[in-house]
């Protein structure tokens, strides 16, 4: 198979700046990061497998890297992402995204915080970094990440995530603490409409919610706008049912002064499991822009959690994420930008149909399926 002069994904990094004085660069910086991408696609960890994956594939990667003093040692991925300005690099990975990527009109698009466990530093201060992401839960693609400060939570985080990303016609999900004005103004801002979990802490909103189906359940609906939705569902030894309904028209009793942008309905959500024998209930209240379509509200807030099954859990489990040990400086926000960009061309590639594990062993061994996972 011939192969690209040039992978289209390392055109968007191609500009990069590059952090090293002139005297140490023995390695071009896009051939570097380009290394780095081909690498974690095909199962590196750690800089160290970086390494040995570059040594292993020095011929293959020379068909379209210019590697004029060979394959850089561990230590010099190290050394260049702890260096490499997190922000340029996440504004590279955005680049290419919106390149690949295309929003489709009511697509769910499901916003939430992971904590890189291990990304802490020992003897120091350095807390591990918990970023939030961006989840398209249709192309099954990370459309952006931002590191939450330290001294602040995804309040603050979601807000300039949000402020980079392309929304229009999209349906955002986020949980409770994204429950905040400021926030729903920008998802009404960008035209998107937004779905966001409520909790008992968010104190009189809350309550108004809940006291409003209270009353309306009391009275059976009789003169509320509403619709429901039933799903039940059988596995093995558990059994769900998942009931929604949908109240619009109630912007008077929820939010008489408007403070909440384009709030058009509130839901409630019952979810009903048994699992072996024993059953339990949970009752979950939203506030939504959407108008009364309590299918496409129970729908909504279903694939909001395909970020963690299809993203947060795929990290931990095929990427080992939780298990990394990268910590110094900015390198451990970097790598994760490097397993949002493996993660995302894998996931872009059917041409195999298994799992992102077994996708990143079979490009590890397998230099014709990596060219299709890299050119497409």
């Amino acid at each position: 198979m011939k192969l690209k002069p040039k992978i289209s994904i390392a055109d968007h990094f191609a500009q990069m700046p590059d952090p090293r004085v002139e005297r140490t660069k023995r390695h071009q910086l896009i051939d570097i990061i380009t290394i780095a991408i081909c690498a974690v696609i095909c199962g590196a960890d750690t800089w160290v497998e970086m390494e040995i994956y570059g040594q292993a594939k020095h011929q293959w990667l020379k068909q379209f890297l210019e590697l004029p003093n060979g394959i850089p040692s561990h230590d010099t991925f190290s050394r260049v992402f702890s260096r490499l300005d997190p922000e340029q690099f996440q504004n590279c990975f955005l680049n290419w995204v919106k390149s690949i990527s295309k929003v489709v009109a009511r697509e769910v698009v499901a916003i939430d915080g992971k904590t890189l466990r291990h990304s802490y530093e020992r003897g120091g201060d350095k807390k591990a970094i918990h970023m939030v992401s961006a989840w398209a839960t249709e192309q099954r693609l990370v459309l952006g990440q931002v590191k939450v400060d330290e001294k602040s939570n995804e309040i603050t985080a979601i807000p300039e995530l949000l402020k980079v990303l392309s929304l229009q016609g999209c349906i955002v999900t986020i949980d409770a603490m994204g429950c905040q004005k400021d926030i729903v103004k920008l998802i009404a801002g960008q035209e998107a409409d937004y779905v966001i979990s409520l909790k008992k802490n968010q104190g009189s909103l809350y309550k108004r919610v809940e006291a409003l189906f209270s009353e309306a359940l009391k009275n059976r609906y009789e003169g509320f706008t509403h619709s429901s939705n039933r799903r039940s569902e059988e596995s093995h030894s558990r059994e769900e049912t998942r009931y929604c309904v949908q109240l619009s028209n109630v912007q008077n009793q929820i939010d008489p002064e408007g403070k909440w942008q384009n709030l058009q309905s509130i839901g409630r959500l019952d979810v009903m499991r048994t699992v072996n024998g024993k059953t339990k209930i949970e009752t979950r209240y939203f506030i939504s822009s959407l108008a009364n379509n309590a299918k496409l509200l129970a729908d909504s807030v279903r694939q909001h959690w395909g970020i963690e099954n299809s993203l947060h859990w795929v990290l931990d489990v095929a990427f080992r994420e939780d298990d990394s040990r990268i910590r110094k400086d900015n390198a451990p926000q970097n790598f994760a930008v490097l397993r949002h960009i493996a993660h995302s061309l894998l996931q872009q590639n059917t041409s195999v149909k298994t799992g992102i594990k077994n996708k990143r062993l079979k490009a590890g061994w397998d230099n014709e399926y990596l060219a299709k996972v890299l050119f497409g």
